[in-house]
């Protein structure tokens, strides 16, 4: 049963990551705000314009040409045909398509912005970009072409001629069939509309489809993030860890919020385990066989994840800040009949921040691999087998071999993934007029590529931890059903990821019992996708 979505208010203010996901991919109803006030805003800024071009008033982008044209005077007879021409000016996107949701959350910012009402577009536009929400149709737009200055020109313009009819040679999905942008109007019973003055400046020049792929980003990186600890929960107890290390005393004498915040959650993983050395003696104590304290990539876990705890937290306040913006060119002030000629359009916050959130991604892959790489190795996982393997009296049995080579392959490129772009940007662009340029929307785009990356090697890494909770749920209770010795919470993910694979836990045998009883790339696939769609793996981390 599908669930049933609250409708989001569109007013300029108040969105959320959460609204903009809800929207984008769950089809959450949007519609614009009846607040009076906030639709005065959104009239009286259009009446603005069209004064503004009546009494001959010189208004960038409105009795000028674009850009490094600026000095191009356009006379009151082409107001209009210059904001219609540039959708064919910039139709000019190349690669492949964006996803739906990435498209969908970049319309509701962009109907967000201009509801602020300093932009100066029609109520009637507003109205049709909300019909487009909530009927299902989807622009194409295309990954490549938008240097995030002067916002998102070239996606932005894809979807202006879609929204007003331009041509037939714009596409759209309209409820999953590709259709024309002139022929979806018609099936929607809308009539192709003509762009008044600057309406195509408001609707192009802006920061929306960055932030909204950045959104979505962000949201699959706090999943990823709470994947993570569950899955550095699940290593510790398959490796006989000692949670001293995470002790709220250890905490208070380096006091950082996102050190303080992993370590509390990681003792909430574990709370009430039977297999770390607290959870087994109920205190502190030397192993004997072993060394006196853990390795760093489990003692120093709160240390490490800590600045990616704070720095995912103040990328997600950025782009909830950059959600709620005005962000185009010129900006109008009916009150004080003003208009200003900004910046609001340079995505650099955004550009700035998908750089971070790819790089703390490749931060997690490198912790992660490091954790499958002892309980992979006899000499350091405290007496699991080699290699992970679970029926040890069959010989030819080479247990996760492949799957820690899987991991081996992805994890390189996570952290070649947290490279940056946003210094990168070419000074000459655009006539010199460009010439500082922010590259969000490639950033944010990298950051997608990087989420999808990591949710296939959160797939790996997971076999790996339940396979090794097994084995040492044997080592302890005589059995491999390691529900019985787990903590709690642990135990919900342990049990998502053998629902998922269709392995019913079993005190006979460990999730991969032998080797050709199973090949690991569908069991990936099966745990990678669920992961992708929300499912019972990433519900059993929610919080």
């Amino acid at each position: 049963m599908k669930t049933k979505h609250p409708t989001i208010e569109v007013r300029g203010e108040g969105l959320t990551i959460s609204s903009v996901v809800a929207a984008a991919r769950h089809g959450a109803p949007v519609a614009i705000s009846e607040d009076k006030t906030v639709l005065a805003r959104v009239n009286e800024a259009a009446k603005y314009i069209l004064h503004a071009v009546e009494s001959g008033e010189a208004i960038y982008g409105v009795t000028t040409a674009f850009g490094a044209n600026a000095d191009v005077v356009i006379p009151a007879k082409d107001v209009e045909e210059l904001q219609n021409n540039v959708v064919w000016m910039l139709r000019s996107g190349a690669g492949k398509r964006l996803p739906n949701d990435c498209v969908r959350a970049g319309m509701t910012l962009r109907l967000n912005s201009l509801m602020r009402g300093v932009s100066g577009a029609r109520l009637e536009l507003l109205q049709r970009i909300e019909t487009f929400l909530n009927e299902g149709i989807t622009p194409h737009m295309q990954e490549l072409g938008s240097i995030g200055a002067s916002g998102d020109l070239i996606p932005l313009a894809t979807f202006t001629g879609c929204l007003i009819g331009t041509s037939d040679d714009f596409k759209v999905d309209y409820r999953g069939e590709e259709m024309g942008a002139v022929s979806a109007l018609k099936r929607a019973g809308l009539e192709p509309i003509r762009l008044k003055a600057k309406e195509g400046l408001a609707l192009i020049n802006g920061t929306s489809v960055m932030t909204g792929i950045a959104a979505l980003a962000s949201d699959d990186a706090k999943t990823l993030l709470d994947l993570t600890m569950g899955f550095h929960a699940l290593a510790m107890q398959a490796l006989n860890a000692g949670e001293a290390p995470l002790a709220e005393f250890v905490q208070q004498h380096k006091a950082f919020p996102g050190q303080i915040k992993a370590a509390s959650t990681m003792r909430a993983w574990l709370k009430h385990t039977r297999m770390t050395l607290e959870g087994m003696k109920g205190h502190y104590e030397h192993k004997g066989h072993a060394l006196i304290q853990d390795r760093y990539s489990l003692r120093c876990m709160p240390q490490y994840l800590g600045p990616i705890v704070d720095g995912l937290d103040r990328i997600r306040n950025e782009i909830e800040i950059e959600i709620n913006s005005a962000n185009d060119n010129p900006l109008l002030d009916t009150e004080n009949k003003l208009t200003y000629n900004c910046g609001n359009f340079l995505g650099q916050y955004i550009g700035v921040g998908m750089d971070q959130l790819r790089y703390y991604i490749g931060l997690m892959a490198k912790h992660i691999d490091v954790q499958i790489s002892l309980m992979m190795s006899k000499e350091f996982s405290n007496g699991l087998p080699v290699s992970l393997i679970g029926n040890q009296a069959r010989s030819v049995n080479m247990g996760l071999k492949g799957i820690q080579l899987l991991g081996n392959s992805v994890m390189p490129l996570l952290t070649f993934f947290g490279n940056s772009l946003t210094d990168r940007f070419p000074t000459h662009a655009e006539q010199f007029n460009q010439n500082i340029n922010s590259q969000g929307f490639g950033s944010a785009n990298l950051a997608r590529q990087s989420v999808e990356l990591f949710q296939q090697y959160m797939a790996g890494a997971l076999i790996a931890a339940v396979q090794a909770a097994d084995l040492r749920a044997k080592i302890l209770t005589g059995g491999y059903d390691a529900r019985v010795c787990l903590s709690p919470a642990t135990a919900r993910l342990y049990q998502a990821v053998k629902d998922v694979v269709g392995k019913v836990p079993s005190k006979n045998e460990s999730l991969i019992w032998n080797d050709n009883e199973q090949t690991f790339d569908v069991l990936v696939a099966k745990i990678a996708a669920d992961i992708s769609r929300g499912g019972v793996v990433t519900q059993a981390v929610s919080h």
